[in-house]
């Protein structure tokens, strides 16, 4: 037992409901109900009674909801008061973020690590990742999430591998399929990703060694328009399995020879991380880890 789990624990308590819980705690609810279940069966006693979609403590829950709430508020102050020693409450971080990311994911751990330092400043620069790279380097950004190999110069962290996955409407001929050559898939109007985004150069580069010539009948740098126009049956676009996987609207086709996009926050190399950045940091790496055991755990996104 450790303090994710009580943390998840109490969270259902309060909101007598999973469905609530989860969209409090920013995860999927079939994660949230393996989470509790794995702590169910690691205490041996069941903790809610589930009837009629009710959701209430049973004596079990009751007892461990008292010593959770305690340990809680006791953790809540051991961090208010390491975070004073540490002199967490001045600092400013200055992240860079793709457009893609910026509207998936990151917006919670941005509230959450915010939640927890209120008095530090967060800035997010939404840039390419080419243009992260450089802002990093040129010390306009502390960090950035990148795509791909990190440059020389950088020290980086990798958050996470990714299936790049072709998306089309939910009535497109491909979309009943699973796979499908690269070639079948190049060969439908592509809306592609504006130069310099990574995306848009790892695609290019598998067609170019396999002698395929796009289509392209849009370009942006907003995934969010993208996806529009995917949605309104304008062709085709690649987009990490993560950012759609819950998109109803879509369906999403694996290439027959798998293409992967690494994600990874980075630094300047040589350069000592700020108290405030160094945290940021280690924040960023647990809550993505945390999030993607859960959802491998749930079978939302399978390693790769």
């Amino acid at each position: 037992m450790d303090l994710r789990q009580l943390r998840f624990f109490l969270e259902v308590a309060r909101a007598e409901n999973f469905t609530r819980a989860a969209e409090k705690l920013h995860l999927a609810q079939p994660a949230l109900s393996i989470a509790i279940r794995k702590l169910e069966e690691e205490l041996e006693v069941a903790l809610f009674n589930r009837r009629d979609r009710k959701i209430t403590l049973t004596a079990e829950g009751e007892a461990l909801a008292r010593h959770a709430r305690i340990i809680e508020q006791q953790v809540s102050e051991a961090r208010q008061e390491l975070d004073e020693l540490r002199g967490l409450l001045r600092g400013e971080v200055r992240l860079g973020l793709s457009p893609m990311l910026s509207s998936f994911f990151f917006p919670q751990i941005v509230a959450l690590f915010k939640r927890r330092y209120p008095a530090l400043q967060l800035s997010i620069n939404g840039d390419s990742a080419r243009n992260i790279q450089r802002k990093i380097a040129s010390g306009a950004l502390d960090m950035g999430v990148i795509a791909g190999t990190v440059p020389e110069g950088l020290d980086s962290h990798l958050l996470v591998r990714d299936e790049v996955v072709a998306c089309v409407h939910r009535s497109h001929p491909l979309a009943a399929r699973k796979k499908a050559p690269l070639r079948e898939l190049l060969a439908e109007p592509l809306i592609h990703f504006t130069e310099g985004y990574h995306l848009r150069e790892l695609i290019e580069e598998r067609a170019a060694r396999d002698g395929i010539t796009p289509a392209v009948v849009a370009e942006s740098n907003l995934f969010s328009l993208a996806r529009s126009l995917v949605r309104e049956e304008l062709g085709l676009a690649f987009f990490p399995r993560m950012v759609v996987a819950h998109d109803t609207g879509m369906a999403a086709i694996s290439c027959d020879q798998p293409l992967f996009l690494d994600l990874a926050i980075a630094w300047k190399k040589n350069a000592a991380l700020s108290r405030a950045n160094r945290e940021f940091v280690d924040f960023v790496i647990q809550e993505v880890d945390d999030y993607y055991l859960l959802a491998q755990a749930a079978g939302t996104f399978p390693l790769p």
